[in-house]
């Protein structure tokens, strides 16, 4: 193990993972569907991921909430689901960890207890702290769990971060991923460059979060020059809403990536011109119209249409699908077939025993 980490989990962390955030499934009385939400979290498995995020953006940060208070029970049932695959000591195990201190801490303790590996760290929402309180509340919850740092983007609850936090950031031992998703190249270069100016730098894995982004990410070479030392540093992997939805295609595409870099062999031309697809479907899913009000909503849709949800319920009845998102949702599926995995949903659900 390193740190906490069983070495073959940080060996896939380094390397590269393709981890979605996993939405809640629930019904229509807002109690969760723990069927359907196993089965989405089988259904992941059954398309190559590398690693589940529980608990996180897509899981609906209202699951903290005391009227519904269920953090724990949704990593608890995420957990044993994927202890049934019988694959869980190789798969990136990444808990959402958010709020004041006192809350991160009870979260990282509870994410530790059910075996997760990593905290995925949000700052949202806590504007009123300075950097350095939001750096003692980093160290702190890594002495509990390891930390998956988290750039979240301001349009929803995020913050603007400098420059010299994400290279103090980088100094704080057992923080050994960060994932930027600003959606912001200037933002995403400030970490970067932290990463790469930081004595960690080789124990530190870059993932993508930025939607508009991800195939971009994924294919961009950066090369800084620290010290008189030549710097080399790529996106290792992707941890993304995006994944929670078209999973398996979207599996197949990472890995075309990862072996055309491997090989030293990429089409650029034919994936700039995937990554212009996949934006595309992005906005669609991600509400980008309205500001993203219908992010969670636009991925229950999705997973609605294939038979993997049954309803697009959500926590928050300001969370729901905007005027038009079902007809773009509509339009990209159309637009864009060979992104879509209807097919191999249909066929998992067909042999998926416990559906």
């Amino acid at each position: 193990m390193t740190d906490f980490i069983h070495t073959e989990v940080y060996q896939q962390l380094m390397k590269g993972g393709f981890i979605p955030a996993h939405p809640l499934a629930l019904n229509s009385d807002l109690t969760i569907d723990e069927a359907a939400h196993r089965r989405l979290t089988r259904y992941y498995l059954a398309s190559g991921v590398d690693g589940i995020a529980i608990g996180v953006h897509t899981t609906q940060f209202e699951i903290r909430d005391p009227q519904f208070n269920y953090y724990r029970q949704v990593l608890e049932i995420t957990a044993d689901e994927l202890a049934l695959s019988g694959k869980v000591d190789s798969l990136i195990k990444v808990a959402g960890i958010c709020g004041p201190e006192k809350q991160a801490l009870e979260e990282a303790e509870i994410a530790r207890s059910l075996g997760y590996d990593l905290g995925l760290l949000s700052m949202g929402g806590l504007n009123h702290l300075s950097e350095a309180e939001l750096l003692e509340r980093t160290r702190k919850v890594a002495e509990i769990i390891p930390v998956f740092g988290f750039y979240l983007q301001p349009s929803v609850g995020g913050r603007i971060l400098s420059y010299d936090f994400w290279k103090e950031f980088c100094n704080i031992p057992r923080v050994y991923a960060i994932k930027t998703a600003p959606f912001d190249r200037y933002h995403t270069l400030d970490v970067v460059r932290a990463i790469c100016h930081s004595v960690r730098e080789p124990e530190i894995a870059l993932y993508t979060g930025n939607d508009d982004n991800i195939i971009n990410d994924l294919i961009t070479p950066y090369r800084f020059n620290v010290d008189g030392r030549i710097i080399d540093k790529r996106f290792a992997g992707g941890l993304l809403g995006h994944y929670a939805v078209w999973t398996s295609k979207s599996v197949a595409l990472f890995h075309r990536v990862k072996e055309g870099i491997r090989r030293g062999d990429l089409d650029y031309t034919s994936l700039l011109q995937t990554a212009m697809e996949v934006t595309d479907m992005n906005a669609a899913l991600f509400d980008v119209a309205h500001r993203f009000k219908g992010s969670i909503a636009g991925i229950h849709e999705v997973l609605k249409r294939q038979g993997l949800l049954r309803g697009t319920w959500c926590l928050s009845p300001e969370e729901k699908l905007s005027e038009g998102q079902s007809a773009e949702i509509e339009r990209v599926i159309r637009a864009y077939p060979h992104l879509v995995d209807d097919d191999f949903i249909r066929e998992f659900l067909a042999n998926d025993k416990q559906s």
